[in-house]
């Protein structure tokens, strides 16, 4: 099958503004998007974490790091402060090569987080 280069979105809230919750979360998250998806860490040529403006204690980028990653180009950015916003938001934007169509990607919206995408949303 032809691969080609193709975007999987997630999103994860985090209890509370620890370096522990934000990495446990992170990590979860990365792990459910490649596992849903059938990617292996070889096919992914970039991760784009963005956090909510309430979390300042680690950097999410930290997880695919601490998950062997190390080769994967990584950055974090500030997601804005939109009235009504999601709180202690973890954002991803994973892009990967696959053999996946755009209709059978699977993006992955953990916990709260689903109220993000309800209808790209599966069962955790």
């Amino acid at each position: 099958m032809t691969q080609r280069v193709r975007a999987i979105r997630g999103a994860v809230v985090v209890e509370e503004d620890s370096p522990k919750q934000i990495i446990e979360k992170a990590t979860e998250l990365l792990l459910e998007m490649v596992s849903r998806n059938n990617i292996a860490q070889d096919d992914i040529i970039q991760i784009m974490f963005t956090t909510t403006q309430d979390l300042t204690s680690a950097f999410p980028a930290a997880a695919a790091r601490k998950i062997g990653w190390v080769d994967t180009p990584l950055i974090t950015a500030v997601e804005m402060d939109v009235v009504n916003g999601l709180k202690r938001c973890i954002r991803v934007l994973m892009t990967v090569y696959t053999s996946l169509s755009k209709r059978d990607i699977v993006h992955v919206y953990l916990g709260e987080a689903k109220a993000l995408r309800p209808d790209l949303s599966r069962p955790d």
